[in-house]
């Protein structure tokens, strides 16, 4: 099963869902979705999709992607456990903060403000104790 980024190219997006490049440009047209171009590709044609709240709510609407088994991806992404010993720390963290929604982010990034990083490790249980 297939896992959305937090930026995807159309090409990247219509293979993960099954449909057209075309399809996939229509819904950005029609839907407002925000995207961003990528250097070196002339006229434009090249884009990041930004896969927010708006384009995951609208993929769950649609009645050929409910039926896939990818919906489970589109509805929350689920964390990559692997052995410790061979995937990194920084790289799970950083899988997961991709995998948080722009709001999510932005609480996050607020919470860091107001309680730092020890505030933080106290709310998720993790933090060393102090003597």
């Amino acid at each position: 099963m297939k896992r959305l980024r937090s930026k995807m190219t159309t090409e990247e997006l219509a293979e993960s869902l099954g449909v057209a490049k075309q399809t996939v440009n229509r819904w950005i047209r029609k839907q407002g979705w925000k995207t961003e171009g990528l250097n070196g590709v002339k006229g434009g044609r090249a884009r990041l999709i930004h896969i927010d709240t708006r384009v995951r709510e609208h993929l769950m609407t649609l009645p050929a992607i409910r039926t896939r088994q990818a919906v489970y991806q589109l509805a929350e992404a689920s964390a990559e456990y692997g052995d410790v010993n061979t995937t990194s720390l920084p790289r799970q963290v950083t899988t997961a903060l991709e995998n948080l929604t722009q709001i999510e982010q932005e609480r996050l990034a607020v919470l860091l403000a107001r309680e730092g990083v020890q505030g933080f490790l106290t709310r998720l249980g993790i933090a060393e104790e102090q003597t």
